[in-house]
């Protein structure tokens, strides 16, 4: 298996245009484009993660308040029933 590695390490490849290209210029290329990426992900976490507690707070008073809508609405149709 390394000697395929290592095989394909020395080879390069050409381009439309003619220009040679390496599989260490590929590997180099999607190392940065990887980092670059896992840097916008941490940039993007706290403001994310803040965004979740928010919405998660919302939607649990929003719960509370629909249930205690629902509870005096129960109760005022079995005060008028009991009339």
């Amino acid at each position: 298996m390394s000697d395929l590695i290592a095989g394909l390490k020395s080879r390069s490849f050409t381009t439309a245009k003619g220009d040679r290209v390496s599989i260490a210029d590929i590997e180099s290329r999607l190392r940065s484009l990887g980092t670059s990426a896992q840097r916008a992900v941490e940039d993007q976490k706290r403001s994310l993660a803040a965004v979740g507690v928010i919405g998660g707070a919302l939607a649990i008073v929003a719960s509370y308040l629909h249930g205690r809508r629902r509870g005096r609405r129960r109760a005022t149709v079995l005060e008028i029933r009991r009339s």
